[in-house]
C-alpha cells in the first residue's frame, strides 16, 4: 500500500502545482486514498521531496533529483538565450527568438507548464502561446519576461 500511496504522490505532484501537505492530503482523498498528514510527511521525507519555484509565483513540491535540478537550469538558459521579445494580442503571446530557436524555446516554456498556457506553436524564429483568459497574459508576459530578465 506504501509504494501504491507513493506513486499516486509523485503523480499528484508532477500533475498539480501543490505547496502544503493539506492540499497533498485532500488529493489522496480524492484518489481513494485514506492518509493522515503524519503519514505523508514520512512519504514526503522518504521520497525526498522539495520545494521550487512554481508558475504561479508560490512554491511547489518536487522530487529532489539532480535531473529535475539540470533540467531546469537547461531550460532557463534556453530561455534567457533564445527570446529576443514577448508580447501580447488579444489572448495569443507572441514570442520573437532568434532565427532557429523557436522550438527549443517553446518546449522549455511548456516544460515550465505555466497556468493559463493551454498550448505553443512554433515556426523558426516565432512562437504562439494560446493563454485561456485575457486577463492572464500580462501576468504571463511578465513572468515570462522576468525569467529571461534572471
Amino acid at each position: 500500500m506504501k509504494s501504491v500511496r507513493q506513486k499516486a504522490i509523485i503523480e499528484i505532484i508532477n500533475n498539480y502545482e501543490i505547496d502544503t501537505q493539506d492540499e497533498l492530503v485532500k488529493k489522496l482523498k480524492e484518489k481513494g486514498f485514506e492518509v493522515t498528514q503524519a503519514t505523508i510527511s514520512r512519504d514526503m521525507k522518504q521520497l525526498q521531496l522539495i520545494k521550487v519555484p512554481a508558475s504561479n509565483g508560490k512554491q511547489k513540491y518536487a522530487l529532489s533529483t539532480m535531473e529535475y535540478q539540470t533540467s531546469s537550469n537547461k531550460y532557463m538558459r534556453v530561455l534567457a538565450d533564445g527570446i529576443i521579445s514577448v508580447e501580447s494580442a488579444g489572448n495569443i503571446l507572441v514570442i520573437k527568438t532568434g532565427s532557429g530557436l523557436a522550438m527549443a524555446v517553446a518546449a522549455a516554456v511548456d516544460s515550465l507548464k505555466i497556468e493559463g498556457i493551454l498550448g505553443s506553436i512554433a515556426g523558426d524564429d516565432t512562437i504562439m502561446c494560446v493563454v485561456k483568459e485575457v486577463e492572464q497574459i500580462q501576468q504571463i508576459e511578465t513572468k515570462l519576461n522576468n525569467l529571461i530578465e534572471g
